[in-house]
């Protein structure tokens, strides 16, 4: 087989592969086509209250949709305890501000409490050197 032969079939195979590839995306496409189109039914559904095969939507249902759509549009509501903390955490700031202010011009000691210079320690007495393995005499 001489090497042009070879580069023709090489240049076949890899258009089969790219075929194949696109062939996969298409399936793919299709795929993810049916599923928003079925998604997009039933959240139609929802709304409108519409019976889907012979069942009503339930109102938890309709509940879960509409938080849904809330974040998404990002309505939705933050944690009131999440709020309380939040609200509490900037008024601390607020109070702490001139102290930390003061620390910053170098006019006031740090203002967090136990983080000033840390005490001195005693000197402690020298390590005893360690033993080597010999006799002494």
């Amino acid at each position: 087989m001489n090497l042009g032969h070879r580069v023709v079939l090489l240049q076949q195979l890899e258009g089969r592969g790219d075929q194949l590839h696109r062939q996969q995306q298409a399936k793919e496409c299709e795929a993810g086509r049916h599923r928003n189109s079925a998604l997009l039914q039933v959240i139609t559904a929802a709304f409108c209250k519409v019976q889907i095969k012979k069942r009503t939507v339930s109102p938890m249902f309709l509940q879960d949709l509409q938080r849904i759509e809330d974040r998404l549009r990002g309505t939705w509501q933050t944690h009131p305890l999440l709020l309380a903390l939040e609200t509490r955490y900037w008024a601390f700031v607020e109070e702490s501000l001139p102290a930390w202010e003061l620390f910053f011009l170098s006019k006031g000691p740090h203002p967090a409490p136990g983080t000033g210079q840390p005490a001195r320690r005693a000197r402690l007495p020298p390590r005893p050197r360690p033993r080597t393995g010999r006799l002494e005499r």
